[in-house]
């Protein structure tokens, strides 16, 4: 049997509690260990008066059982003071049960301006001050717990409580705000719509009714909600006589009407009524899936194609070279990249291509068709809780450099994963001629829909592959635009979580971050320029898992590890060491790596200044294509490159130890075995064959220091463009 639910060690905060159902949190709480400061002010019903008697005889009957408690008889107007209560007496606040209320109702014609305004200032104002002067300390202990008090007539409305009942929707507004706020936090907050007798209920019910709705009989779901285990949050329920039942917004299926071409007149709206006001069907929307429906509508209404808000699994994109040019913009394609970026930049170039992973774009209607309506196969999810968890994207052919294609979209398997499910969605995209071009698999987390007794794991899942345990053969590392984020949105992903700050920390980020499918990309980008210099058509395959955010502005880094035709990758952030592309692999065909003429590598430009660091580049393809170079030569050699007597560049060359690697700077993990410094110019020299090395070291214009002669073997990797 599971263990009780306990609140030793926490502080409560209970507003209005000197009777009712405020009494009733009160004593509940503190005989579950809690620390308890009973707030109330004393008042009449209509919120006229004031006294401490009725907090005083709540905290001596706590006391009087052995419990904790101080009274508190501040307005809650006053939420400083309220909160600093619980600060001076226990030294923290975990959990705010914002009960306190009046009533003045009359009909909507005779409210006075302070009829409105006292209920307003006392249910939504002092829930809001309360909860705001407890939010930083909640923020700082990572934890905390609000129950704000909603009522049916918020929900539903009730003659003579127009005040009353506008500012009771307020407090669900609140609430739903504040649960996706403090998610980041461990603070959940719920609306609770009770119906119990209490100070504000005298007179209107029966002693009859009264009896059977005993406060009491409340108090049990809201101890469970304010629980350390519950995980419920943003939820709103309505509890009377001991039945509880949670309640959420319905939304009908509705009927797009507004296309390309098309004007949308009243007369529209008319005759298609029965559509726009049809229950079956029905949809369950979050409080937070607002902007995801407003974004595939604009989708919807753009791209020119049929009515999806049936069951069609078929979906149209259109696109020119803007389009790819955008996308390859949105992974970083820039003109550091010596002179390939023009392939993918330029329409005019001879060979204008299109990165392979643009497929991920043509796929995104049909992934948004398929999980806009919050409902799959029975299931529902909460889109708030959606996360992108893996991709995989295997091409066919090259995309064409623009024409209009088709993706069908499927979901191919559900798993149970326990607190989510996980989704298996296949999307294949097809040429004008009706040839496929790709197939994409996304792996998609439903957090808070898992349980529902399906299978584990799936035959039909692209599996990920752990990379070598050796040193990566490769790495090539890239620092992000602070705007890469709202750049790569161009290409079709809106979602605000990249771009908007106030979103982006309503799901629990500080900070917009950069999209998954971009750093995705980014890391195809490296492994085509390391490996297939650029050319698409030997990209065959690619898949990764998202495992943590990148910030823009921060630096990326591919480590590659070449296995044959397969580039086993990893991605993290050089500034804090965080893994953001896991498990992942990309498939080439037809590959290999011959180290072009140095002739035709010392014109291009380097960042460093030097004409050399071209050749190191180089070489780190030529050491990843062949590592039996490690066992040929056996050394570790650290080159200090100078210009104008100045050190400008530093290279280690590991041929010692995995398959052999070209590291920049200096290693902190490998000891070189030799050391050489040479001149930028000289080594160019030596390299294109124009100068000898025993010469130059007689010179002193070649300085070795430590195993002088593994520099013999270094022919063998020089091959015939070194005489060293």
């Amino acid at each position: 049997m599971a263990a009780p639910i306990r609140f030793d060690g926490r502080v409560v905060l209970v507003t209005g509690a000197g009777g009712g159902l405020g009494k009733q949190y009160a004593l509940a709480f503190a005989a579950r260990g809690a620390s308890v400061v009973v707030n109330d002010l004393g008042g009449d019903p209509k919120g006229e008066g004031k006294s401490s008697r009725a907090a005083d005889l709540v905290v001596e009957e706590i006391r009087s059982k052995g419990g904790k408690a101080v009274a508190d008889y501040n307005s809650v107007e006053d939420g400083e003071k309220v909160v600093q209560t619980a600060l001076d007496a226990f030294g923290r606040i975990d959990i705010v049960i914002n009960n306190a209320g009046i009533l003045r109702d009359k009909s909507f014609a005779r409210i006075s301006d302070l009829d409105w305004d006292l209920i307003q200032r006392v249910h939504l104002r002092g829930s809001f001050l309360v909860t705001r002067a407890a939010w930083p300390h909640m923020k700082k202990q990572k934890f905390g717990r609000i129950i704000m008090t909603t009522s049916t007539s918020g929900l539903f409305g009730n003659f003579g409580q127009a005040n009353y009942s506008a500012a009771k929707m307020g407090l669900v507004g609140l609430s739903n705000t504040l649960s996706l706020e403090g998610t980041k936090y461990n603070i959940y907050c719920n609306a609770i719509a009770p119906i119990a007798g209490s100070r504000l209920t005298q007179g209107l019910m029966t002693p009859e009714m009264l009896e059977e709705l005993k406060p009491e009989y409340i108090v049990p779901l809201v101890m469970y909600l304010c629980s350390e285990n519950c995980e419920e949050n943003g939820a709103v329920f309505q509890s009377a006589a001991g039945w509880h039942s949670k309640l959420r917004w319905q939304r009908s299926k509705g009927k797009l009407l507004h296309r390309k071409g098309i004007e949308v007149t009243p007369e529209m709206i008319r005759d298609n009524w029965d559509n726009i006001t049809d229950w079956s069907g029905a949809e369950y929307p979050s409080p937070q899936d607002a902007q995801t429906v407003l974004m595939q509508i604009i989708e919807d209404k753009n791209s020119g194609s049929e009515d999806t808000s049936g069951d069609s699994k078929e979906f149209s994109f259109s696109y020119t070279h803007r389009d790819i040019i955008l996308y390859a913009l949105g992974v970083g394609v820039s003109a550091k990249d010596d002179y390939s970026h023009l392939k993918f930049l330029y329409e005019g170039h001879e060979d204008f291509s299109v990165l392979p992973t643009f497929g991920v774009i043509t796929s995104q209607g049909g992934m948004s068709e398929i999980f806009a309506k919050g409902e799959l196969g029975g299931i529902k999810f909460d889109l708030s809780r959606l996360l992108h968890g893996e991709q995989y994207i295997e091409l066919f052919k090259p995309f064409p450099t623009s024409g209009t294609v088709t993706t069908k979209s499927e979901v191919v398997d559900v798993l149970d994963k326990g607190k989510g499910a996980l989704v298996l969605l296949n999307v294949t995209t097809f040429d004008e001629e009706g040839e496929a071009i790709c197939l994409n698999q996304s792996a998609i987390y439903l957090g808070g829909s898992g349980g529902f007794g399906g299978k584990r794991n799936s035959d039909k899942a692209k599996p990920l592959v752990n990379a070598p345990s050796r040193n990566p053969d490769a790495s090539i590392q890239e620092k992000t635009g602070v705007t890469q984020a709202a750049l790569y949105r161009l290409s079709g992903d809106y979602n605000p979580l990249h771009v908007d700050p106030a979103f982006a920390q309503m799901g629990g980020f500080s900070v917009p971050i950069l999209h998954g499918l971009c750093s995705f990309g980014i890391a195809c980008r490296h492994v085509l320029k390391q490996y297939a210099n650029d050319d698409v058509t030997k990209f065959s395959a690619m898949k990764a898992r998202f495992a943590k955010p990148v910030v823009p502005g921060q630096t990326i880094q591919t480590d590659m590890w070449r296995e044959n035709n397969r580039i086993h990758i990893q991605c993290k952030v050089v500034e804090n060491g965080n893994v953001v592309l896991s498990g992942g692999y990309v498939d080439l065909v037809n590959i290999t790596q011959e180290v072009p003429d140095v002739n035709s590598l010392i014109s291009k430009p380097s960042s460093s200044g030097l004409k050399s660091e071209a050749l190191f580049q180089e070489l780190k393809k030529r050491i990843s294509s062949h590592p039996e170079l490690v066992k040929k030569v056996k050394g570790i050699f650290q080159w200090n490159v100078t210009k104008n007597g100045k050190t400008l560049g530093q290279w280690v060359i590991d041929l010692k130890t995995g398959s052999g690697a070209v590291i920049e700077g200096i290693s902190n993990s490998l000891k070189p075995d030799c050391t050489i410094t040479v001149s930028d110019e000289d080594l160019i020299g030596l390299a294109a064959g124009k100068l000898n090395a025993q010469q130059l070291f007689m010179k002193g214009k070649l300085k070795v220091t430590g195993n002088i002669m593994l520099t013999v073997n270094l022919d063998k990797l020089f091959k015939e463009h070194s005489k060293m």
